[in-house]
Formats: structure tokens, sequence, C-alpha cells
């Protein structure tokens, strides 16, 4: 098959950000399929912009695998001209697929929500053409900007986004969500008389197996505080913004301090627009916390190697009724520590793997009090979660994933 991926923030392993994509497209190549991305030249959360000049689209083997970037207008945080970006970009996207389709026609477009405006434009253009187009929805656009923004679901601009991403799940041949309740959030807004749910799949997040084995056994950091063999060490990595809620953590660690056990410290790698207020709480309160900021994927694996205890922490939201895929769980499970998230959410693969645990604390205290649990667990218990871990990401392995998304778009041919 000759497979075009559409997706704004597909980015490559090297430069972090979401790489679902480029590992889907990695074994897809392996398979013997033809694949080329189609993405934003603008790299989210970084400073860097892949086309300095004039031209539409650079073409460039990133890592592997083939990526076309659109010129895409540079931004900083959720600003204007993030969303000048979010609305100029389509059409951009959209230009270059025109210009390829002359020489290449795909047998089935794969694109990707968020944003809504790509999807919509990437379907445009198959039903245009009479290509297939698989649509993949990692994030409930316009709800999540509802939950975590506070606009009301009766604004004109919400409406519309609720209108237009009922019509986009109602075109597409297949429908492709990250988190596994994609039918109950179908059925709860009613639109299960418009959209065929016989059409709706569910392939998660996952890690690359073979590549974390790789980079495990290879790159290594020069960090002292991470190898000490003295203390127990509880990592965190991702985003460091309002949605992941980590006063919720700091919090713990207030706690955990005044009961005098000393030897516990707390790593948290990623960047974000709370990371300075949340250092600087830190530092008033001694707390043993390292920030560590942003670190290349391939150290991830060592960094996980070194930890006791892996955390997942986020805001409470009542969309995650529909079930979660962060990417960080993944690795989590590669890693075989034990997890701990501070939210129960639906269609739990913490609980159904028994990974460790998911909690909605009701305080400080009830957080703490769940980290000293793991603090105290045994040695045989550990290995109990790891050996759990062990078999339970292998269902998550990229190249399973793969073949997912390989059966989905060959019933559309």
């Amino acid at each position: 098959m000759n497979i075009w991926i559409v997706n704004h923030y597909a980015i490559p392993p090297s430069m972090g950000g979401l790489v679902r994509h480029y590992y889907f497209s990695k074994y897809l190549q392996k398979k013997g399929h033809n694949v080329k991305i189609f993405t934003s030249s603008k790299i989210h959360n970084t400073d860097i912009n892949m086309i300095q000049d004039k031209s539409l689209y650079k073409e460039q083997m990133m890592d592997g695998v083939e990526y076309t970037f659109v010129r895409s207008r540079d931004y900083k945080g959720n600003g204007l001209d993030r969303i000048i970006n979010m609305i100029d970009t389509p059409f951009k996207i959209q230009k270059a697929m025109k210009v390829f389709y002359k020489g290449e026609k795909p047998d089935v477009i794969y694109t990707s929500s968020p944003d809504l405006f790509v999807a919509l434009f990437a379907l445009v253009f198959g039903r245009r053409h009479k290509i297939p187009v698989v649509v993949e929805i990692r994030d409930l656009w316009p709800e999540s900007i509802v939950e975590y923004s506070g606009m009301s679901k009766k604004n004109p601009i919400i409406q519309i986004l609720y209108q237009l991403e009922k019509w986009i799940y109602k075109k597409a041949d297949q429908l492709i969500f990250t988190m596994e309740g994609g039918k109950d959030y179908i059925k709860d807004k009613k639109w299960d008389k418009s959209v065929d749910l016989r059409k709706v799949n569910h392939v998660n997040n996952g890690v690359d197996l073979e590549e974390y084995s790789f980079n495990k056994n290879t790159f290594k950091l020069e960090d002292e505080d991470l190898i000490n063999p003295l203390t127990f060490k509880i990592v965190y990595m991702g985003s460091i913004r309002r949605v992941n809620h980590l006063e919720t953590l700091i919090e713990a660690v207030k706690i955990i301090k005044k009961r005098e056990v000393d030897n516990i410290e707390f790593f948290i790698y990623g960047d974000g627009t709370e990371k300075e207020m949340l250092e600087e709480v830190c530092r008033k309160n001694n707390l043993p916390v390292f920030f560590k900021g942003r670190v290349d994927n391939r150290y991830i694996p060592y960094i996980l190697e070194h930890s006791n205890l892996n955390v997942i922490n986020v805001m409470g939201a009542s969309l995650n009724k529909y079930g979660c895929s962060w990417n960080k769980l993944f690795e989590y499970m590669a890693s075989g520590n034990p997890i701990l998230c501070n939210l129960r959410v639906n269609y739990d693969l913490i609980k159904k793997y028994n990974l460790g645990s998911s909690v909605t604390f009701k305080n400080a205290e009830e957080y703490a009090d769940e980290i000293m649990k793991y603090y105290n667990m045994s040695g045989d218990e550990t290995k109990i979660i790891e050996e759990h871990a062990k078999q339970a990401v292998k269902k998550y392995d990229y190249q399973n994933l793969a073949s997912k998304i390989e059966k989905i778009c060959k019933q559309l041919l």
C-alpha cells in the first residue's frame, strides 16, 4: 500500500514529541508499504522550524522515515500565533498534497486529530479524489478544550467545533481512537445514529521495545543523583503544565519530608509553563525534588532503569471516563517498575495488568501514604509487578500496533 499520514504534530523521535506515527511508518515500511508523513514545519513545544525560506514544503528523511514538512507559522504557547498556525497549516498541507498527488496517488490517507482542521482538510481531499480516509482521534476536541479552558459548551465556536467533529466522524471510512472508550463517547453524544459504530477501532499508544532495549544498553547519562544506590527514586516524565497538576505531587512530597523520611528523592523530567513556579516552591521548602528538564528520548530507558517508582500525575476531568493512553505509561511498562497514577480512569491498564495503583486522592496525606506503600514494598512484591509489566507491554509494542493499523487500512482497499 501507498499510505499518506497527515498529522499537524508528527515529530521524529530525535526531536521528541508525538512519535506514534513515526513508529507506525517504520514498521509499515518493514512490511513492504510506502509511507509518507505530511506535517507542520513548526516543531511543537520547541523553537525549531524546519523551513526558513518561502518554500511550501521540504522533504527530508528523518530517522529512516520520509517526512514532508509544510511551511507553518512560528508560535509560542497558546496565543494568537498558534491559532493562526492551526488555521493556516491545513491549507498549506492540502496544497502540498495536491503537488504530490500528480505523481503518486495514495491508496489510503491516515489523518490524526488534534487538530480537527488538518483532519477535515485531509478528509475532504480524500473524498474529492476517491481515496479512503482513516481518521484517528488522539484527544477529544473540542471536549478537552471545554474541560480544561473553562469555555462553555454553548459558546458558538465550541458549538461549531462539535458539529465539525461529528461530520468528520460520520464521513471517515474508518475511525481509530487511542482511548478505549471511543464508542462510549459517540453514544454519549447521541451521534451513534449518524456514526456507524462498526467502523470505530481502538489502537493505543505504545513503545518500540526493540529501540527501548537498544537505547537502554547504549545511551547513559552522567548524573550522580540518579545513580545514587542509597536513595529510593521516584520519576515523573512529561509536560509540566496546568493539566499535569504537579502541585499535588509536590504537596505529597512536603508531607513525606515532615515524616522525616530522608532517602526518598523525586526526579521530574520535562518542561512547561508551571516548571519555574514549582521549582521555586521546592527551593523555598527545601524539598528533595530535582527538575532535570527535557531529555533526549534515547536516555529515557536509562533513567527509568534507575527509578524505583514511576508516576503519572494528571488533573481530574470527566472525559477520563473514556480512558487514557499516555505515552509515558508504555515506557513505564517497559521499565518494569511499579506505576502510580493519581487518578482513577475507566479502561485502566495499570489496574488491568496489576502494574501498580491508580487512586484519586482526597488530599496530600493519602498521596504520601500511597508513595510510602511502594517505599516499604518488599523485593518479592516489586518482582511480581515487574513480571506483569514485561508481559503486558508486549501487547503495546509498536511493531504489533502497526499490524493493527495495517489491517484497518487493508479493509478499505
